[in-house]
């Protein structure tokens, strides 16, 4: 049952980048297929950001534990589409001129933070596997796994900065993660306190 139960979650995680392969093959995008591309990829990047980031409070909630088994697997699929997301800026956006891509990181603070976000997430997915949490020990792991809390709202920013006028979708992701991390808080607070 929990190798059906994965099998389904995994299929669901890549269903956008199934529907964007439809949507390209069928003619489906819009007149510019390279935004349709970066702001899908970068959207689902966040997404499984706040799906990886609910985990523990929906398991501490709910008391389901196995939960818990599944959040690695929405980490990797942020940094799957977060991937895509910056090598279609990287390949399609800007053809591998990496003199351009320095200028932007440097000059376009949304590309400044977007790109700092992407950095942090590459230790969470290289550090991922069972060996990397033996090798680092627990205590170090979960210090370095923080890291999802700055790329999160860096995420978050990235995407305020890159719309300017119609802030309402990224606004609700930032109080979606406002109110994870407020929680993490809360409960962090109460157990020491306890």
């Amino acid at each position: 049952m929990r190798k059906i139960t994965r099998l389904i979650l995994f299929l669901l995680c890549l269903a956008p980048l199934f529907s964007l392969a439809y949507k390209a093959a069928t003619i489906g995008l819009s007149a510019n297929p390279i935004d349709d591309v970066t702001d899908t990829t970068g959207t689902w990047t966040l997404r499984f950001l706040i799906i990886t980031l609910t985990v523990s409070p929906f398991r501490q909630i709910t008391k389901w534990n196995e939960v818990i088994r599944y959040r690695r697997m929405f980490g990797l699929f942020a940094f799957f589409y977060v991937t895509l997301h910056f090598l279609t800026y990287v390949w399609l956006d800007q053809f591998f001129d990496f003199s351009e891509i320095y200028k932007d990181v440097l000059q376009r603070p949304f590309i400044t933070i977007g790109f700092s976000a992407f950095c942090l997430m590459i230790p969470l997915a290289i550090t991922s596997t069972n060996y990397m949490v033996r090798k680092l020990g627990g205590k170090r792991w979960q210090l370095l796994h923080r890291l999802i809390y700055p790329s999160a709202i860096g995420g978050v920013i990235h995407y305020i900065w890159l719309v300017k006028a119609d802030t309402k979708r990224p606004m609700i992701y930032g109080a979606i993660l406002s109110l994870l991390l407020g929680y993490r808080l809360i409960h962090k607070t109460l157990k020491k306190n306890s």
